[in-house]
């Protein structure tokens, strides 16, 4: 039989139809491959007994001819959704032991869909860092080596999905993007990494960061496995205020395979100062391929690009103060109290224990930056800013299709490294945060490999709500790039 952990989720999804494997086989394949790289540190909770039962519950669904759209299908998902009776971390220590008495909506919208769950993915804290180096569960190793054999980070915060989803321990995973992070770490780990239109798929049931930015969305092997689990996870939701109330279309029925006349942006301002030539190259790769594709490419401007990155370290920071609050030590979480302390004494305490380093910086800043003598310096300009930076898209947008631009300015690093530098970590994001301030869709997909033999993405933006423009565009870039290239362990 065929290594199962090697399919897509489209191939294994026909495989199921056709009855080639039953769900319990390739969900015992992934268990199987889990225990093997559990060096990766990929999972937080691994849930072997749900997932063999979920399967068996599909193998009878689709024996009645009750399949659904991802009947079977074997996922990890990230440990910042609620899981009902399955502890949830946010891979912090102040959430270790919280097991939701509910359901996330996208989660639910999955496994109603069919999906089988395989454990809960590791993530930077709270969902705040670009390598995955800052959970309270330790470092998620990327399943790739470079050429002096050091391990790398797989990216971040979505670095567990990511890694598991490259290392053949999912088809595929679910993952959150707030400033990048589900597609930086695809780029990390050569895997393809969709964040959708903020207000596409609900945040109810996610572990809050930014809640004006955060956004859930597919992280999987190829441009039709995302469009094939986007299918499952989107759509409105009245528990979330700020879920868009629009109809879910055949996002696979997008990649028709043709782009002949769209017209592809290319943005000038993200030829950025110090690009490494490998990722200028990679670049102009891509705009030969779409051209080669028949598409017109266009020049376009987005002027307060600059900005993007200070304005986001305000505006997500600010949220995460706020958002975080609630995370006192009394009403859940861990709790660190002694004899004669008071309410604020416990309060403090619970807080300086439960939270790490990172997590504790960003709500120090958020904090900051809210505060009366510097909300209307810091806090108001920089939401202006972010308006005039999704104006600049709008304006784009009325001359292009899609725009290409680089995911990440370099390869993944080895760890340790820029962990002293909080400012330079946070440059990992340059390329990818200001389509998260716009809300806009965002798709990575690998498209070439750097010097050192790692992988490296391309990244295409969209008009609010136009996901299938952006996954047809995805799909005949990846045909063009034609990556085949698999981290040791996971060739053929």
């Amino acid at each position: 039989m065929t290594d199962l952990t090697k399919l897509t989720l489209a191939e294994a999804r026909d495989g199921l139809a056709k009855g080639d494997y039953t769900s319990v086989e390739l969900t015992q394949a992934h268990l199987k491959s889990m225990e093997a790289h559990r060096n990766l540190n990929a999972y937080i909770t691994e849930t072997p007994d749900k997932a063999i039962e979920m399967a068996k519950v599909s193998d009878a669904k689709r024996a009645k001819g009750d399949a659904g759209n991802m009947e079977g299908l074997p996922i990890a998902v990230k440990d910042l959704f609620c899981t009902e009776g399955v502890q949830t971390t946010a891979a912090s220590h102040i959430l270790e032991g919280f097991k939701p008495e509910y359901e996330s909506t996208v989660t639910s919208k999955l496994f109603d869909n069919g999906a089988v769950m395989l454990g809960k993915a590791n993530l930077d804290e709270f969902a705040m860092g670009s390598a995955n180096t800052s959970s309270y569960y330790g470092n998620v190793i990327n399943p790739w080596k470079g050429k002096d054999g050091k391990n790398l980070v797989p990216g971040g915060s979505s670095g567990g999905s990511a890694a598991a989803v490259a290392g053949g321990m999912a088809l595929a995973a679910t993952g959150t993007d707030t400033g990048g992070s589900i597609r930086q770490p695809a780029s990390y780990c050569g895997i393809v990494g969709l964040k959708p239109t903020y207000g596409r798929c609900s945040r109810w049931g996610v572990v809050a960061f930014a809640s004006s930015l955060d956004q859930a969305g597919p992280m999987t092997k190829t441009v039709r496995d995302a469009a094939i689990m986007l299918g499952s996870m989107a759509g409105h939701d009245a528990k979330d205020s700020t879920s868009a109330p629009m109809a879910v279309p055949d996002f696979e029925a997008a990649l028709t395979g043709d782009i002949r006349g769209m017209k592809i942006g290319i943005p000038k301002e993200y030829r950025v100062d110090g690009m490494p030539e490998e990722i200028s190259k990679l670049w102009e790769n891509g705009v030969a391929m779409l051209r080669d594709a028949g598409a017109e490419v266009v020049d376009v401007t987005l002027p307060h690009t600059k900005y993007a990155l200070g304005t986001y370290y305000i505006v997500a920071p600010a949220e995460a103060s706020s958002n975080l609050a609630r995370y006192d030590g009394l009403r859940y979480g861990q709790r660190v109290m002694d004899e004669g302390d008071s309410l604020d004494d416990m309060y403090s305490k619970s807080r300086a224990a439960g939270f790490g380093k990172e997590v504790q910086r960003r709500i120090m800043i958020g904090t900051y930056v809210l505060s009366a003598g510097y909300y209307d310096a810091y806090y108001n300009k920089a939401l202006k800013v972010r308006r005039r930076i999704y104006e600049d898209f709008a304006n784009a947008f009325g001359k292009v299709d899609a725009i290409l631009a680089p995911t990440a300015p370099s390869a993944a690093f080895a760890i340790g490294e820029n962990e002293d530098d909080p400012v330079k970590m946070y440059l990992n994001d340059v390329f990818t945060v200001p389509a998260s301030l716009a809300g806009l869709p965002g798709l990575s997909l690998p498209a070439g490999l750097s010097s050192e033999g790692l992988p490296l993405g391309l990244q295409l933006i969209g008009k609010p709500f136009d996901e299938e423009t952006v996954l047809r565009v995805g799909g005949v870039l990846e045909s063009a790039a034609n990556f085949t290239a698999k981290p040791f362990g996971q060739e053929g």
